[in-house]
Formats: structure tokens, C-alpha cells, sequence
């Protein structure tokens, strides 16, 4: 890679004499140990000491045993392990000055200046303390005559890093807390098993989840169930809730719906500020309309299980980003948070942050909830505008009238997903006063005459299924386009929603170049990027490319615990993907693959030798199994097939192979929490798009579209949602393998190699600020946070 002179690369930053203390504390959260993971690797990489603080602040307070010196192979098959492998405690003693004196004489022992903490902002709080208050303690020691003046010169000042890892995400200053997506993925399993059983029954089912006073969870799980009703700290029902909920349920049931899901949070309140239990919700809804109810209360579940996909790699990202923070910080800079924004990681001022978090709970004290929403960032606001405008249905006289007529249709190759997408996209089309029109089997079925209107009920119970209801097909539109062209003037259609992968972009560039033909497509067209690839331009992420992620991490754990009760093996394991080597690359980092072949990064049998090396050197330590990952068209002579043969032939007498083409799998499954809620969220802001366009090309009577930014992509890009006019992404596009020109994933590559023991060059341009927390205007912000 060439070093330019605007890019900045880790090479020049050395741990060589330094020694980085890395502790968890506090509650645990799924992930914490692939943070664990990623900060003992790097540190080692760069040539740093590290050291486990076992037990939290207690094992600094009790030092001894409890503060071990790491290494690499001791955070091996850590990475799918729930919890905390280096235990967490909260420690009263480590609030107290001596116990905090205790903390430092044992630090100072090691000559540990740096340190780690992952934990809540409780945690992060005391860190900064300690921190503060460590050249005093420092004196105090030396007065005590337990160092030197040479230790205290020294070991002079105390640098602090945090991470956020709390299922609760009540932490100001990042998007997601590690553990808060896996904490979902245990909400929503649950909700699913119970969906079937409430249905069988025609039930009413309370479901009490975790957050202390952040209603995070059980907000996102109520959008990703499409849960009937939903209680959160942040947004007391008003008075007299109680009636126009039993009259919420009641209609629901009366429309032939056979279940109902309440969801509320352990700190929901009333606007009274007296709490709302899940027990009184259950005896309310029992006396009122004398439903079958029952109550489940999730507990502990929640913190529990496997890290998903999301989680292992923002901890990853977190803990390498740590290391970096802790070997460019100096005695000036504040201790500060690694956290995420959107899709980039961001190091913020740890007490800005801790200060804003208790401004939340301050506003919510004093009775200002819409301060508190607003303070708890973009993301929070977002899914809770998106949850009103879903939720619950404005009688018919309440709702615009917009003679509108809008199509939804898939395009593509099914992916997990589309359905809540689609859901989203007709309620809110409703909402906004439209007649929403679903097309089945994509472009295709639309030349056929196969729509018909979708009303709201309609779209009940999609979020949680996989694939596609409506139908999807891979044809593109330019063979049939007089057809549909004469299907939009029968339907009389003014905009048109697609939502797919780069079958629907390639069909949405055909029917923007088919206007000056046909007068039919000049009406606001969007797309909406749903894809397992994720291979589509203007977007860093497609909906269903989460859920593929997390198939291939489920099973690349069950094959590395089979390959460690064999030894000696190393698995192959080929994933999907088309020409773009998101699955295999961001798989790799989450289930800790040795190397993933890609088409973006060319190999040849030089790189292949290197890794059979590579691995062979493994195969003498402790960890004695493999994992490598190819990408379906990484190479069209290297296939599975050859590079199994290859490392069979290479590696015989040391260790034996096997390979695994995972297929379809990857392609189904119900739709993981982040999936849901993109698709919900994503869909209902293209809507909200389209009503504002048809607005402005109404003219004479008609709808009539025909500017390049009629015809847009919508898509996540870095920090936000935004929209690019179809025109505009033909530059960034290879068309001949269907895939963006620019890739923000391959900066992942690098350290997936790093956490895998090889020598590589790592850009870090863009880490190394330290920003600002951002205050959220009172306005809803345009660029939307998922």
C-alpha cells in the first residue's frame, strides 16, 4: 500500500515499553470478550505488554493473581463466547479512596499506564476519577515509602480509554453500546416462539424486557415485532391510556388478528411517574376485554447466548480503535470513548458523554421527556418518530387525501428483510393518504397485470418472515417495458417503490432511460437496497446482508468447535456474494477466520503458500484448528475445490482438511433484529420521500417527474440516510461485476489479518480525532442514524 503523505498508517505508532491494562466491569454484555480479544491482539502487535484485570475494579483493588500478563493464544475461542471471560464485579471498595490507592500501587508494580475499561458509564466514571486523581495517589504512595521517586517519574500520568458494553444502549455519544444487538436477537427469538403459541391460543402476551431507565430495547423489539403496543420511560402514555389501549386491542382482534403483544420496559412509568408493571398491564386488559394474557419476563435471557454477528465486530473495531486511542494519547488529551456513528467509529470525550447520559435521567426526573428523547441522540429519536408513524392507525377521516396511487415491488434474489420493509412502506404510504399497490413477482409479474391494492392489515405479522411474500425475480424491465408502461397508465401509478438488490438499480437506470419514450416513468421512482451481498452502489449496507452474516458466523462457530474436538484441521468454507467480498471478509472478522479470499483483493499461489505456512506455524501452539473463507467468484481457477487440494497436499503429516460450500442458507431465515428495523426505517423514510416529490411534480392535474433526482437510490452512507439521483452512481459502478467501484468494508480487511497474527499495513487516517458530543436539534434531523 502507498504511504502518501495525507495518509496516516499505524506502522509509526510503537507499544514497545508500554503495558495496557484491559478490564471489563460492571454488568456483563455479549461481546465484551471480542473487545477482550481485539485489544490484547493489537496491543501485542504493536509491541505492547498487556494484562488481564480479572474480576473488574476489585481484582485492580486486590491485585495478586487477579492481574495476569496475556497472551496471544489466551483470547483464543473467545470471540463466541457470551459474557465476560475475565469475570466483572462491582466493586465498592474501588469507590473509596484507599481502595483506589490499593489500585495504583498494584498498576505501578506492573508498570501499567494504559488503561482499557469496557463496562457502563458507571465504570467509565470511576475510570476518570482514577485518573484524575493518579499523581496524587502517586505522591501518596511515595510518602509511604512503597515506590521510588524513579516509579513516580515514570509512571507519571495515567492514560484511560473506554468502551461502552451495556445491553441497556444508554450511553450518550454512540449509536450502539456492545451488547445491545444481541441482547435483540434474544428479544426477538423469544417473541417469535411466543407468536406462535399466542396465535394457536388467541392470546394476549406481556412481554417484560431490560433497560433499567432506557426504554432502547423494548422500543427496537416492538418495531422489529410489530408488537401492538409498547411502554418505554422516555414516553409516559397520557392520561387515560388505559381505555385507548383495551380499544387498540379490541380492534385489532375484531380485524381477525388472533394474537397481541405488549411490550414494556422494566423502568416504564406513567406520566405520573408511578410505575407501569407488567402485572397491572395483564389485570387491566383482563378486566377490561377478558383476553386469555399471559406475562413473560425475559430476565436474564437477555444477557445471555452467543454475540451476534453486529456485536463481535463492533467490539472488534472498538478494541483495535482502543489500542490506537491509548498509544496516540499524552498527558493533555482527556480520557476518552471509542463509540460508533452511523458506520464509522468516533472517540469522544469520556465526560461529555457521562455528563450528557445523566442529563437524560435529569430531564426525566423533572418530567421533560422530549428533552430526554432528543438528548438520547438520533438514533433513539429516529426509531421512535418511526414507531408513531407505525403503530397505530388514524381512522379513515383523520388521514390526508392525496389521490395518490403508489406501487412496492421486490427485485432480485430474496433477502431477509424485505417483508418489514414492505410492511413499513405501505403503512406509512396509508398514513400519508395514499392508495399503496403491491406488485408480485418484481418486474416481471408487473408486465403481467399482477397487482392489486394492499390495504394496512394487510401487512400484519411480516416483520418477522424471511424472503419475500410479495415474490421477487432477477428480470430486468427492459424487455417488457411497453408492457409496463401500459400496466402504470391501467393502475393509473404516480410513484414507484423498489426494493431489492442490483437487479432493481440496473431496472431502475432502464426505466429512467425508457422515459423519453414513455411518459408513464416520469413519476418519482426509489430504491430501497436489499441484498445478502451487499453489493449495491450508495449504500454501505443492504437489508438481509445482517442476517446472512450472522448465518455464516452461527455456523462457522459449530465447524471451529468440531475442528478443535478433531485437531489439526483446518475447514474451507465457501460463502455467497456474487463478485463482492462483504459476506466472506466481515464473516471472517466475526467468527475469527485465518484469511478470506476475495475478488477485491487479487491473490495469487505466492499469498496461498504464505497461508498454508501460516497456518502450519499455527498448528504448533495451543490453538491446533483453521479456518479460511473464500468468496463464491474470489477467483475463477482457484476455486474451493483447488485451494482444498492444495492445503490437503501442503499441509499433510500436519494438519488434515475439509471443506464447506454453505449455499442458500445464507439466503434464508427469519430476518435478524437489524435487518427489521433497517428495512422498517429505511422504507418508511422513502415513503415519506415520495409524498414530498409527488407534492412538488403535481402539476395540471398530474403527476409529472422527468429531473435525474426523481430517480434516486436511498441508502446509508458513513452517518447518515441519503438519497442519490440513479445518474449519479454510474461512476461509482462496475457494472461487469456488480459492485461498487469504493468499498468501505475492505478498511476491515486489515484487521482481520491483524487479529489473525500476519504483518499487514493499516490505514488509520480516519481515526485520531477526538469530536464532540452532538447535541440533537429540537428539529428532527434530516440524516438519520439506523
Amino acid at each position: 500500500m502507498a504511504q502518501s503523505d495525507h495518509k496516516k498508517f499505524f506502522e509509526n505508532l510503537s507499544g514497545a515499553g508500554k503495558a495496557i491494562g484491559v478490564l471489563t466491569s460492571g454488568g456483563d454484555a455479549q461481546g465484551m470478550n471480542a473487545a477482550v480479544r481485539a485489544v490484547v491482539r493489537m496491543g501485542i502487535y504493536v509491541g505492547a505488554k498487556v494484562y488481564f484485570v480479572h474480576e473488574g475494579y476489585q481484582g485492580m483493588v486486590d491485585g495478586g493473581d487477579n492481574i495476569e500478563e496475556a497472551t496471544w493464544e489466551s483470547v483464543s475461542s473467545m470471540l463466541q463466547v457470551g459474557g465476560t471471560v475475565i469475570g466483572s464485579a462491582r466493586c465498592k471498595e474501588f469507590r473509596t479512596h484507599e481502595g483506589r490507592l490499593k489500585a495504583a500501587y498494584n498498576l505501578v508494580q506492573r508498570g501499567i499506564t494504559n488503561l482499557c475499561v469496557i463496562g457502563g458509564d458507571g465504570s467509565l466514571t470511576g475510570a476518570n476519577l482514577f485518573r484524575e486523581e493518579w499523581s496524587g495517589l502517586l505522591d501518596e504512595l511515595l510518602q509511604a515509602g512503597k515506590i521510588d521517586n524513579e516509579a513516580v517519574l515514570k509512571y507519571s500520568h495515567l492514560n484511560i480509554v473506554g468502551m461502552v458494553g451495556s445491553i441497556d444502549n444508554d450511553f450518550c455519544g454512540t449509536d450502539m453500546t456492545i451488547g445491545t444487538d444481541s441482547a435483540l436477537h434474544r428479544i426477538i427469538e423469544v417473541v417469535d416462539a411466543i407468536m406462535t403459541t399466542a396465535q394457536s391460543h388467541q392470546r394476549t402476551f406481556v412481554l417484560e424486557v431490560m433497560g433499567r431507565h432506557c426504554g432502547y430495547l423494548a422500543l427496537v423489539s416492538a418495531l422489529a415485532c410489530g408488537a401492538d403496543w409498547v411502554f418505554i420511560p422516555e414516553m409516559p402514555p397520557a392520561d387515560g391510556w388505559e381505555e385507548l389501549m383495551c380499544t387498540k386491542l379490541s380492534e385489532n382482534r375484531a380485524r381477525k388478528k388472533r394474537l397481541n403483544i405488549i411490550i414494556v420496559s422494566e423502568g416504564a412509568i406513567d406520566s405520573n411517574n408511578k410505575s407501569i408493571t407488567s402485572e397491572h398491564i395483564k389485570d387491566l386488559v383482563v378486566k377490561c376485554l377478558g383476553f386469555d394474557t399471559r406475562v413473560t419476563i425475559l430476565g436474564h435471557v437477555q444477557r445471555g447466548g452467543t454475540p451476534s454477528a453486529f456485536d463481535r465486530i463492533l467490539a472488534s473495531r472498538m478494541g483495535v480503535e482502543a489500542v490506537l486511542a491509548l498509544l496516540e494519547a499524552s498527558p493533555d488529551t482527556p480520557a476518552c470513548v471509542v463509540s460508533l456513528c452511523g458506520n464509522q467509529s468516533v472517540r469522544l470525550p469520556l465526560m461529555e458523554c457521562v455528563q450528557m447520559t445523566q442529563e437524560v435521567q435529569k430531564a426525566m426526573d423533572e418530567g421533560k421527556f422530549e428533552e430526554a428523547v432528543r438528548l438520547r441522540g438520533r438514533s433513539f429519536e429516529n426509531n421512535l418518530n418511526t414507531y408513531k408513524l407505525l403503530a397505530h392507525r388514524k381512522p379513515q377521516s383523520e388521514l390526508p387525501h392525496s389521490s395518490f396511487n403508489v406501487a412496492v415491488l421486490n427485485v432480485g434474489a430474496p433477502a431477509a428483510g424485505m417483508n418489514a420493509a414492505v410492511r413499513s412502506a405501505v403503512r406509512v404510504g396509508i398514513t400519508e393518504g395514499h392508495k399503496m399497490f403491491a406488485v408480485n413477482d418484481g418486474f416481471e409479474g408487473f408486465s403481467r397485470g399482477q397487482i392489486k391494492e394492499i390495504n394496512w392489515g394487510d401487512v400484519g405479522g411480516w416483520t418477522g418472515q424471511g424472503g419475500s411474500l410479495l415474490g421477487t425475480k432477477r428480470t430486468l424491465p427492459a424487455k417488457y417495458i411497453e408492457k409496463i408502461a401500459e400496466q402504470m397508465r391501467i393502475n393509473n401509478i404516480n410513484a414507484l417503490l423498489v426494493i431489492g438488490g442490483f437487479e432493481a438499480y440496473l431496472g431502475l437506470s432502464e426505466l429512467l432511460a425508457a422515459r423519453g419514450k414513455y411518459d408513464e416513468f416520469c413519476v418519482p421512482m426509489v430504491m430501497v437496497p436489499a441484498t445478502v451481498s451487499n453489493n449495491v452502489p450508495g449504500s454501505d449496507f443492504s437489508i438481509g446482508a445482517d442476517t446472512a452474516l450472522n448465518a455464516i458466523t452461527d455456523t462457522c462457530d459449530r465447524i471451529k468447535q468440531s475442528a478443535s474436538g478433531t485437531k489439526r484441521r483446518v475447514f474451507i468454507i465457501e460463502t455467497m456474494g456474487g463478485y463482492c467480498g462483504y459476506l466472506a471478509s466481515v464473516g471472517g472478522l466475526a467468527a475469527g477466520a485465518d484469511a478470506a479470499y476475495i475478488f477485491e483483493e487479487p491473490f495469487d499461489i505466492r499469498d496461498l503458500q504464505s497461508n498454508v505456512e501460516h497456518l502450519t506455524e499455527k498448528m504448533k501452539t495451543s490453538i491446533q484448528r483453521g479456518l479460511v473463507l473464500r468468496n463464491e467468484n474470489s477467483n475463477e481457477n482457484y476455486t474451493t475445490d483447488f485451494i482444498y487440494q492444495l492445503y490437503s497436499e501442503e499441509g499433510k503429516g500436519v494438519f488434515d482438511c475439509r471443506k464447506n460450500v454453505l449455499g442458500h442458507m445464507q439466503q434464508g431465515g427469519s430476518p435478524s433484529p437489524f435487518d427489521r428495523n433497517f428495512g422498517t426505517k429505511i422504507a418508511a423514510k422513502a415513503m415519506l420521500w415520495i409524498s414530498r416529490k409527488l407534492k412538488e411534480t403535481y402539476r395540471q392535474g398530474r403527476v409529472f417527474a422527468n429531473t435525474e433526482d426523481s430517480v434516486c437510490l436511498l441508502g446509508m452512507h458513513r452517518r447518515a440516510l441519503i438519497f442519490q439521483p440513479v445518474v449519479q452512481l454510474k461512476e461509482e459502478t462496475d457494472f461487469v461485476h456488480r459492485i461498487p467501484n469504493e468499498q468501505w468494508w475492505l478498511k476491515l480487511r486489515p484487521l482481520m489479518k491483524i487479529l489473525a497474527k500476519y504483518k499487514t499495513s493499516y490505514d488509520v487516517s480516519d481515526s485520531g480525532q477526538l469530536e464532540h458530543v452532538v447535541r440533537n436539534r429540537s428539529k428532527e434531523t434530516e440524516n438519520v442514524a439506523i
